[in-house]
């Protein structure tokens, strides 16, 4: 709901360390999935509020840049511990704005801790190298070097982790930094660039811009915003790459998914329930590494029966209640948008085995949909191609691991692929051949940690380093090589 009434409860941008309100008239609502509640109201800020947000993160830069690399470690020391001493408060901010359970957004707030702690190793991550005598007194070295001024815009399903994927690195590589945040989820934000600064950044080192898509162009287009890190769905992070490279800059742009799990003839079938009943509707189904195709290996009806068993039993409701794992998406709107798929999958011939629209009536308080099982689902389906982004699980049939993994090529989206057997040699053939960049053995969600890039394939992502690892310090640094002679 976009409104343009004044409250007291409106939030502010934070730009060269002073939090200062939006140029921007219009405003829209921070809603409480679980509840419907209005939690506050955030500004759609103007082109104008981003160059002031450059502006000061390129002035800060000119003396952040020269700032001791160990230094800068000890500032992401500081903030990690502010972090961790708030460790629950973030926790239930997540719970508020995101809607997933307070055990899952308590997970989130650790996996963003993983990240600080490895911007915190800067001084090894920052080492270049060297090699002497690549001729005759003459010996050749490589350093590294921040970019400039950084541009993160990060989506609501993780308000706390993607934001902490792209900026303690990217400045303590000794950039400095423009945060969009989701514009549903921009209180978490706040609160991490206020600790930020409480940990002891330098004004002008991390700031703050909310708003829509003239934030987003804003960023895109300004000559002095050298690199933007992307989160998001796959319209939006192509246009953001194509947009900000033509632009000459650095682009590393997250997009949507379709991750399939195999579930072989030998598989143990309640833990593969299990793991894939949370992966699937954990979230509400809301994260591009969730389980949302399931390829069924052989006449395996027992799985299929057990999946759906366990599905009918999980409980739904708001995520601050304790034992809660399917809680509500995000908006109405994008509930609307599920439910077209939903009977779009019923008409072009899916077996609905399982329909989440029961719950949907029955729980009018907050924007919920039980989960939702189709089974004999065929990759040329709609509901088989296109990210649902909700609790929707399509289940496909295949007569052996090869008819499997030929289902996974067929997919466009490539983040992430898991297979459930005991049988090693099919794991060798799933990991070799699965057409995805992040590969699960009996796991529901492959995620990677910090110190290895989230490394998604085909349209799963846009561009040639990824987030995180030393793909993340590579993208955040360039390389200056220096060749000396000695016999001078």
């Amino acid at each position: 709901m976009t409104i343009t009434s004044k409250d007291t409860r409106v939030l502010q941008n934070f730009i060269d360390g002073k939090w200062v309100d939006s140029k921007g008239s219009e405003k829209m609502e921070v809603i409480n999935p679980a509840t419907k509640e209005c939690l506050a109201k955030v500004p759609i800020s103007t082109k104008e509020d981003v160059e002031e947000a450059v502006k000061a993160a390129k002035l800060a830069f000119k003396t952040w840049k020269d700032m001791p690399v160990p230094k800068r470690a000890r500032i992401m020391y500081a903030y990690h511990h502010l972090l961790t001493e708030n460790h629950d408060e973030l926790a239930k901010l997540i719970v508020l704005e995101n809607g997933k359970a307070f055990k899952e957004a308590h997970g989130e707030v650790q996996r963003g801790l993983e990240c600080v702690e490895f911007a915190a190793g800067a001084p090894t991550l920052m080492m270049g190298e060297t090699l002497s005598n690549i001729a005759e007194d003459i010996d050749s070295s490589m350093y590294r070097y921040p970019l400039g001024v950084v541009g993160g815009i990060t989506p609501f399903n993780f308000p706390m982790m993607v934001p902490l994927w792209m900026f303690p690195l990217a400045i303590a590589c000794g950039n400095t930094f423009v945060l969009k945040p989701s514009e549903r989820t921009p209180m978490l934000a706040n609160r991490l660039v206020e600790l930020f600064a409480e940990a002891g950044a330098p004004d002008g080192v991390l700031n703050i811009v909310h708003g829509a898509h003239d934030v987003v162009n804003g960023l895109l287009d300004h000559e002095d915003v050298k690199a933007i890190s992307f989160v998001g769905s796959q319209p939006v992070a192509k246009y953001v790459y194509e947009t900000a490279a033509k632009n000459g800059k650095r682009v590393q742009a997250l997009s949507g998914a379709k991750n399939h799990h195999v579930v072989m003839p030998d598989a143990n079938i309640e833990k593969a329930a299990q793991h894939i009943l949370t992966s699937a509707f954990g979230s509400a189904g809301q994260r591009c590494m969730a389980c949302s195709a399931v390829v069924v290996v052989g006449d395996n009806d027992q799985f299929v029966e057990e999946l759906k068993n366990k599905a009918n039993s999980l409980t739904i409701g708001n995520g601050m209640d304790e034992d809660v794992l399917l809680t509500p998406v995000i908006r109405e709107s994008h509930r609307e948008k599920v439910l077209g798929y939903i009977k779009q999958g019923v008409s072009e011939g899916a077996s609905l085995i399982r329909d989440g629209r029961k719950e949907m009536d029955e729980m009018t308080e907050g924007i919920y949909l039980g989960p939702t099982i189709f089974d004999h689902v065929t990759p040329e389906m709609t509901i088989a191609k296109e990210e649902i982004f909700a609790p929707v699980l399509s289940l496909l049939r295949a007569k052996d691991l090869d008819e499997a993994l030929a289902h996974i090529e067929k997919s466009r989206f490539g983040n992430g692929a898991t297979i459930y057997t005991k049988d090693a040699k099919a794991v060798r053939q799933f990991r070799e051949e699965a057409d995805a960049g992040m590969i699960g053995v009996n796991v529901g969600v492959p995620a990677t940690m910090a110190f290895f890039p989230f490394s998604g394939w085909k349209d799963s992502f846009y561009g040639d380093l990824h987030v995180n690892g030393k793909d993340g310090v590579n993208f955040f640094t360039r390389k200056k090589m220096i060749t000396s002679r000695f016999d001078f």
